[in-house]
């Protein structure tokens, strides 16, 4: 299974989108230099995802930094067993606890392998993670994106995405999850690339980063 390890992967893929789509040339210019975006895989991962949805690059990481310190190690295991109060004086909200703890009961109840995710395809992967309580379809795509380096993930429902592409694509309007999707259909098989890419548009563009990553 190809997936996206280095910062050749990410040339090779750009050279290729740039080709089968002319309209991505001048998004590639702006976006400039764009690296591997990697996270460890398995359950810290998939927490630190949750962790950041919906907020600032800052706000996530300080966050995130107070709950590796009130929780260390940061395993299933002692996430299971930490007090509420505890994780919520670190900033977690009651959504995002009660999302994290399910995971973490999932784990050490041998429910949730995330081998067996790693092993999977793309779609058989996904669909294991969002059978968890509180994992949607847009944190699934950055877990294989992001902690599995998946080269043909697209997040069509990520806000940045589609506020970069109606940006790049001049299209006049920010498309929806939906039309987006069918947009990327042209960027297979490298959807990965081709997010990678947006994202840092709209950080070229808008001076702030679209995805905690």
């Amino acid at each position: 299974m190809r997936t996206i390890d280095t910062d050749t992967d990410i040339a090779e893929g750009l050279a290729e989108l740039a080709d089968s789509d002319p309209r991505l040339k001048p998004v590639i210019e702006t976006a400039g230099p764009i690296a591997v975006r990697r996270r460890a895989p398995g359950f810290e991962g998939l927490a630190a995802i949750v962790v950041a949805q919906q907020l600032s690059t800052a706000s996530a990481g300080a966050i995130w930094g107070r709950l590796t310190a009130a929780v260390d190690p940061f395993t299933a295991e002692n996430f299971a067993s930490a007090p509420a109060e505890t994780l919520g004086a670190a900033g977690l909200s009651r959504q995002k606890i009660r999302t994290i703890s399910a995971a973490a009961e999932a784990v050490c109840c041998a429910d949730l392998d995330f081998a067996a995710i790693a092993g999977a395809g793309d779609d058989d992967a996904g669909a294991m993670l969002t059978a968890l309580p509180g994992i949607g379809p847009w944190t699934a795509d950055i877990y294989l994106l992001f902690c599995l380096g998946r080269r043909d993930i697209f997040p069509a429902g990520d806000l940045a995405l589609q506020v970069a592409v109606g940006d790049g694509l001049r299209l006049g309007a920010r498309p929806d999850g939906k039309a987006l999707a069918q947009i990327a259909e042209a960027w297979r098989p490298w959807r990965g690339v081709a997010a990678t890419l947006f994202w840092a548009y709209y950080r070229a563009c808008r001076g702030r980063e679209g995805v905690v990553s």
